[in-house]
């Protein structure tokens, strides 16, 4: 299976809500592409994100519940 692209130059980013204000360990996340959610550190908003597979990330998000 191929990897999905996404034109994440053009993504809204939103910082978890778990994530506090010191600039601790935070993730961001963008939700502008189907199928897919690319996942990225804030604190290097330059360097790389990791894409899921939606189905992937929403598995995870409800298992840390």
């Amino acid at each position: 299976m191929q990897p999905r692209r996404a034109d994440l130059p053009s993504a809204t980013w939103r910082k978890s809500s778990y994530s506090n204000s010191d600039g601790g360990q935070c993730v961001e996340v963008s939700d502008n592409f189907p199928g897919i959610v690319p996942v990225r550190d804030s604190k290097q908003p330059e360097g790389p994100a990791v894409i899921f597979g939606a189905s992937a990330w929403s598995a995870f998000v409800d298992n840390l519940r």
